[in-house]
């Protein structure tokens, strides 16, 4: 490719990302249903990744209801009793789900320091219940609270947890801009400051025996989240930006209420492809692009023969993203490192602000309120 057909193709990519995502986030906001009356269902990032301490297991997790600051943990860290969380799982070598994990809670009614109390259903197994982790607005965060159920030794953790997306919006937006003004600015991605540090979600995590999900084709495993209130899909993620990224804005409310298969069968395809195709987006990247969220369903996919090691979740690079998604991943620098065809590989210059625990659930802990006459530069807008 010339440099000149680069420079257009880098420049048309990230008109994409500006055109369609006026926020970018992982999956934080990403329609204007589930960022206005739904906003207890907004999902924040998926993640599915073998345990590093013990590959015979695998860890699937989610984040919904992102920004919360850590003085109105109380008030706001409550999962919604009305929704079903939901983690599905395909192992058939298409885009429909096989397993289906289902986590419903009780509603809060009492004191602050009451723990909601989950239904964990999961596929061919009978339920069981357990405890939330409870919110506190001491100034040590709590220890997470692991259920483990002896009949089908499936670990649980909800609750409050660090918001594990690095990411500086600002800096990605400003670079965008200069770009489209003809004079692009790689400087801009050097703030360094993380939009979602200091800054709390909600976390829910389960680690479950591989081979409890019985035969798996080609050693494969396709996770998608969602949110569900009587019936209706709310929300979902699989890969991270999708939506946000290659949806157009009056459709994203109908991509979240839409399955994987709709995905496969084309459903969206025309409405990415035209996007991309009005951007002067080259047929390559078209093809890698929209295939993504085309060809196999939008569904985050595992290798299980490729082996995780090391701490916090795992840090070797053959386990990154986009083989699944670890809680140390940083997925920005891989997204930006594509849609500048290379041309910058050194990311947006922010990094995990608090790196993931050793061991199940590997969130790591919340921000607490502050000691009086602290200078707060946590919140990095």
């Amino acid at each position: 490719m010339n440099k000149k057909h680069q420079d257009r193709t880098w420049a048309a990519l990230l008109a994409m990302f500006c055109l369609v995502l006026p926020g970018f986030a992982a999956d934080h906001g990403d329609g204007p249903l589930i960022s206005g009356t739904n906003r207890t269902a907004d999902i924040g990032d998926a993640f599915i990744f073998l345990d590093p301490n013990d590959n015979t297991f695998l860890v699937v997790a989610m984040t919904v209801q992102g920004f919360i600051v850590p003085s109105e943990a109380v008030n706001f860290s409550v999962f919604d009793p009305s929704l079903e969380y939901r983690f599905e799982l395909e192992t058939t070598g298409n885009a429909k789900t096989d397993r289906i994990a289902t986590i419903t809670f009780s509603a809060k009614e009492d004191a602050a320091n009451q723990a909601q109390t989950a239904t964990i259903r999961l596929p061919k197994v009978a339920k069981f219940t357990a405890p939330t982790t409870v919110p506190s607005l001491a100034d040590t965060a709590p220890t997470p609270v692991v259920t483990t159920d002896a009949d089908s030794n499936v670990s649980f953790f909800a609750g409050e947890v660090d918001d594990p997306f690095p990411f500086d919006i600002v800096g990605f937006g400003r670079f965008v801009a200069s770009v489209l003004a003809g004079t692009p600015d790689a400087t801009q991605l050097n703030r360094g400051r993380d939009s979602f540090a200091g800054y709390n979600t909600l976390g829910i995590a389960l680690r479950m025996p591989v081979s409890a999900l019985g035969d798996i084709e080609d050693d494969t495993i396709g996770l998608i989240v969602t949110t569900v209130r009587d019936g209706e899909q709310l929300d979902r993620m699989g890969n991270p930006g999708i939506n946000v990224a290659l949806v157009p804005f009056p459709r994203k409310d109908e991509y979240n209420g839409a399955r994987p298969q709709n995905d496969a069968k084309g459903k969206f395809a025309d409405s990415i492809v035209g996007t991309l195709t009005a951007l002067g987006t080259s047929p390559a990247n078209i093809d890698l692009l929209a295939g993504i969220a085309v060809e196999n369903g939008d569904l985050l996919r595992l290798n299980l023969t490729t082996a995780n090691t090391g701490v916090a979740g795992g840090t070797n690079p053959q386990a990154a993203f986009p083989n699944g998604r670890r809680l140390g991943d940083d997925v920005i620098d891989t997204i930006i490192a594509v849609v500048t065809n290379g041309a910058i590989t050194t990311g947006d210059h922010v990094t995990v602000e608090r790196p993931p625990t050793n061991t199940f659930p590997f969130f790591a802990r919340t921000h607490q309120p502050f000691p009086s006459a602290t200078v707060d530069d946590l919140t990095r807008n």
